[in-house]
């Protein structure tokens, strides 16, 4: 073997290895992961000569692909729904507004010119989805408040992608419209929500009716229908990561079969791309040039914190019923992470003249604001008096499991508080045809099913039936529409005791 190729998968594993212990530290320490995963690819830079950009980049894209897909995938819509119109406001006016307040500052403080200073500020302007996503997903913050941040988040990249890519092309050709970069982001809007939607659509069909001999295969699947659906979205002009957003969004929300193990290996595979992607990120950054932009920088960060990103909240959110503790959260939970670094590479590949500044003094400004908002977000929460609520039991994880080629599968299907089998005995449930509740787990006790047994608000229910009874089982128990024509012949059944 060669000796590069033996000292790439040495350092691949050593990525890997070490990427999955910092989680460790991160955690313990409260600080998100991706600030360890930056500071181990600059400690891996001290020995490693490493200038590939595009690659990089490429290695962005893809991540952030995934993560989307990830964070989409487990987003419930009942959640996200009456947030949509602030979140939506907030990824769009709200990214504009601190693209220009940081811009102007970046204009004066590392002395650019006009159109540089607001390419600055639209590479910082955007919330970064998998730092919010991991500092949120294990916070007992209040439902509205992260279903605010994950939502907006999820969809502000766009924005930051389109200002980026729309502010370069004008610095490199000064003869360009403001009204073609205009009707250009409509149109990349447009197709990344009606992209998104079709595939979201079609992925379910082709999971849910393809019938695969291998279960393993399900996941990549669904993980190959997010990269296609990003690739096809940006060929037509759309915006790609839009559209892996809301298609993982209608995923998540649809009666999905292997479900939990979609989740599960795209959840791994999320955290995989998330430390090779920000240890790569890392390699691109020099110590030295970091303290050429230092005290910038900080001042930067502290703009961007403090200012920009507050005075955007406020003005963007006039019109919704946020009060103002609920603002000052939102404000502060405006993580950046990996979309500002990975934007920052864009300029280095167009070769403009301050490329490296601007990149270098994007990074400073991503390790500031992961290193103090990330680490006292959960504290402010607790302060404001926003957490509590955000932990109750997910209904939405209905969850089917194909037995082989027959017309039979297993579902998993939890139990809400509203439901209107809880409180209730199997014996008093009228069931389908051939259909049978084989298994209970409730906590972390499996139960024997039985005519007694009471069902409970948060219970899981294993239930074996025929694929055609699906929709009459979850109107039975989940007190679901009822649908016009119902079974004229129905028993109840239920599991046997074990000997």
């Amino acid at each position: 073997m060669d000796a590069s190729v033996e000292s790439f998968v040495f350092l691949f594993a050593l990525m890997l290895l070490v990427g999955v212990f910092t989680t460790k530290f991160s955690a313990r320490l409260g600080l998100p992961s991706l600030v360890l995963f930056l500071f181990v690819g600059m400690l891996l830079n001290q020995v490693i000569y490493f200038e590939n950009v595009e690659l990089t980049q490429f290695i962005g894209i893809m991540a952030l692909i995934i993560i989307l897909f990830e964070g989409g995938v487990q987003t419930s819509w009942d959640h996200i729904r009456p947030v949509i119109g602030s979140s939506g406001v907030l990824a769009t006016a709200g990214v504009l507004l601190t693209t220009v307040i940081t811009g102007l500052a970046a204009m004066y403080i590392l002395d650019l010119p006009l159109l540089e200073g607001m390419l600055f500020g639209a590479i910082v302007g955007s919330t970064d989805a998998a730092a919010v996503f991991s500092v949120l997903g294990n916070k007992n913050i209040r439902k509205k408040m992260t279903a605010t941040l994950e939502a907006e988040s999820g969809t502000n990249d766009p924005m930051a992608v389109f200002l980026t890519l729309a502010l370069i092309e004008m610095i490199q050709i000064p003869d360009s419209s403001i009204w073609t970069a205009v009707g250009d982001f409509f149109i990349q809007m447009g197709f990344g929500l009606l992209f998104g939607f079709l595939f979201g659509k079609l992925s379910v069909l082709v999971i849910n009716h393809i019938k695969l001999d291998i279960s393993g295969m399900y996941p990549i699947l669904a993980m190959g229908s997010a990269v296609f659906t990003y690739g096809v979205t940006d060929y037509f002009g759309g915006s790609g990561f839009l559209a892996v957003y809301v298609m993982a969004v209608f995923i998540g929300n649809s009666d999905l079969m292997y479900k939990f193990s979609i989740v599960r290996f795209n959840e791994g595979f999320a955290w995989m791309m998330q430390i090779i992607m920000f240890i790569f990120l890392g390699l691109l950054v020099f110590p030295s040039h970091l303290l050429n932009v230092g005290w910038q920088g900080v001042l930067l960060a502290v703009i961007l914190m403090f200012i920009a990103r507050p005075v955007a909240i406020f003005l963007s959110m006039i019109f919704f019923k946020y009060n103002l503790k609920e603002q000052l959260f939102i404000s502060w939970a405006g993580l950046k992470g990996a979309v500002p670094i990975v934007l920052a590479t864009y300029p280095i590949v167009a070769e403009l003249e301050n490329a490296t500044l601007i990149f270098n003094a994007v990074f400073f400004v991503v390790l500031i604001s992961a290193l103090i908002q990330g680490s006292t977000l959960s504290p402010l929460a607790t302060k404001l008096g926003l957490t509590g609520g955000g932990n109750e039991f997910d209904a939405s994880g209905f969850e089917m499991i194909n037995l082989g080629n027959t017309d039979s599968e297993i579902m998993k299907l939890p139990i809400g508080k509203n439901a209107p089998a809880v409180k209730t005995t199997l014996t008093d449930i009228t069931l389908p045809d051939d259909t049978l509740v084989i298994g209970i787990v409730r906590g972390e006790d499996l139960i024997t099913p039985s005519g007694d047994s009471i069902i409970e608000a948060g219970d899981m229910l294993y239930i074996l039936s025929s694929r055609d009874q699906r929709y009459k089982v979850k109107e039975t128990l989940l007190g679901k529409k009822p649908k016009k024509e119902k079974a004229k012949h129905k028993k109840r059944l239920f599991g046997r005791k074990r000997g």
